[in-house]
């Protein structure tokens, strides 16, 4: 299961912006702290990534084995 969201557009007079929010829960069990960054690209026209610019270490969860 995902979690939806929604892009939301705003327009300024010396600019247009697309923003979208990044759930509490998806940036906890990532583990994203304030000011880190990040990078977007296209895989296709239905796919977006986002990445670390700077890898972290695998997180272990709970009654599951590491990949």
């Amino acid at each position: 299961m995902g979690y939806l969201v929604k892009i939301q557009k705003v327009e300024r007079p010396t600019n247009k912006s697309y923003y979208v929010n990044l759930p509490a829960a998806i940036a906890d069990a990532i583990a994203v702290s304030k000011g880190e960054l990040f990078e977007w690209w296209i895989e296709d026209k239905n796919v977006l990534v986002l990445s670390r610019t700077k890898k972290h270490s695998r997180r272990m969860f709970k009654n599951r084995l590491p990949s």
